[in-house]
């Protein structure tokens, strides 16, 4: 096999246990406060913790594969994170699952996150940036829906807690070869990074910011910035509450938890889109896509919650859902060509993240006062028409 198709199928396969590991929370948030007895808020915290903790990381992860390259920090991941994962079975108290979960499987998840891949895919295809990230990124919309559809018919039998072992032991076996794989090989020479097919896509893009410091001079990088934050914040909300609604509102679990699955199905399509549009258009246009769909979406959700209304609105979400990710390293790109490519895709990844901690909480503590999700989503909908509006101030130069 051609070593970067290669590498691309290892991004691919790390990815898709990476996100299948992620979104198991969504789909065992019920049964675990069922069965431990804990408040959505108390388990809902842990997510907190764990976007805070692998946010935090990121940029360090970035630094590390920008010095010594992504597959040591690839390999480390995968086996932090499986661990983390499958240790989930012995948790009994919240301290637990906030150091497994939040603190353990966060720095795992982080090392195995599109910061490390963005920086491996991307070197392997610099001129094709975009839509290679695109693929690999594809692979959290697969293991959306393998891993959660799998487990989501499994889990009145082997529960929430043989859910965590299956996929962490899953992750371990099968997820760690393939990184040896993407060892492999050696990527094609590098090229200037403020090649015209970068800077014609972003148009005004700053000319090589050699440090953090200066990127952060540049408002178009802080107005970057501010976008993930408000992608994260509601990719985490509906990540970890978008199940537990529909089950509200009447969805039978196995239904509400294939329905998750399915939005990794949806994201494929979006995800391939966003990489398709980028290398032709930028990064600016499939953002601003990926905003107008949340308008639409939860204005669907505050219109009705009727199980059919819930359903479409979760696809809709689905195609938005990995619409930015491979975003990031384009963005960033723009900004530092490779000197810094690890550093600042971390940080608007770290941006994008720490905010989904706070969504996940946030949706959490209004539902424990309310009773309902109705003000969560308003709330979504306000901050999806201020990410619209701001989304073309991109383009324009500081």
């Amino acid at each position: 096999m051609n070593p970067g198709h290669l590498v691309l199928l290892a991004a691919f396969i790390i990815l898709l246990f990476n996100s299948g590991a992620r979104f198991l929370l969504g789909l065992t948030l019920v049964p675990m406060s069922f069965d431990l007895g804990w408040s959505r808020t108390v388990i809902s915290s842990a997510a907190t913790v764990f976007m805070i903790v692998s946010a935090c990381a990121l940029p360090f992860v970035g630094g590390i594969v920008d010095r010594f390259g992504p597959r040591a920090v690839l390999g480390g991941g995968v086996v932090g994170s499986a661990i983390a994962v499958a240790a989930m079975v012995m948790i009994h108290t919240p301290m637990q699952m906030l150091l497994l979960y939040g603190v353990v499987f966060a720095l795992g998840s982080a090392a195995t996150s599109v910061t490390p891949i963005g920086v491996l895919v991307t070197r392997w295809y610099p001129d094709r940036a975009g839509f290679a990230n695109s693929v690999a990124i594809a692979g959290m919309g697969v293991g959306q829906l393998l891993i959660i559809a799998v487990v989501a018919a499994q889990i009145e039998v082997i529960g929430w807690r043989g859910a965590y072992l299956v996929v962490g032991l899953a992750t371990l076996v099968v997820a760690l070869p393939f990184v040896l794989l993407a060892g492999r090989g050696t990527p094609p020479p590098m090229f200037d990074a403020m090649q015209p097919a970068v800077s014609e896509q972003t148009p005004g893009a700053d000319r090589g910011v050699t440090s953090v410091r200066e990127a952060f001079r540049s408002w178009r990088f802080c107005l970057v910035l501010v976008l993930y934050l408000i992608c994260g914040f509601q990719d985490f909300f509906m990540a970890t509450h978008v199940v537990a609604l529909a089950l509200d509102e009447g969805v039978g679990p196995i239904f509400a938890g294939n329905m998750l699955a399915f939005m990794g199905l949806a994201g494929l399509g979006g995800v391939l889109l966003a990489g398709w549009l980028n290398d032709r258009f930028g990064p600016v246009l499939p953002t601003f896509i990926n905003f107008v769909a949340r308008i639409i979406l939860f204005t669907l959700l505050l219109w009705s919650k009727e199980p059919t209304v819930i359903v479409v609105a979760a696809l809709l979400y689905g195609m938005t859902f990995w619409m930015t990710a491979p975003l990031a390293v384009v963005f960033a790109r723009a900004f530092c060509g490779f000197a810094l490519l690890g550093v600042l895709s971390g940080l608007i990844t770290m941006a994008h993240h720490a905010a989904g901690g706070f969504g996940a909480l946030f949706g959490a503590a209004l539902f424990d006062m309310s009773g309902s999700y109705d003000v969560a989503l308003e709330c979504m909908l306000v901050i999806s028409i201020v990410g619209a509006v701001l989304t073309p101030g991109v383009r324009k130069r500081d």
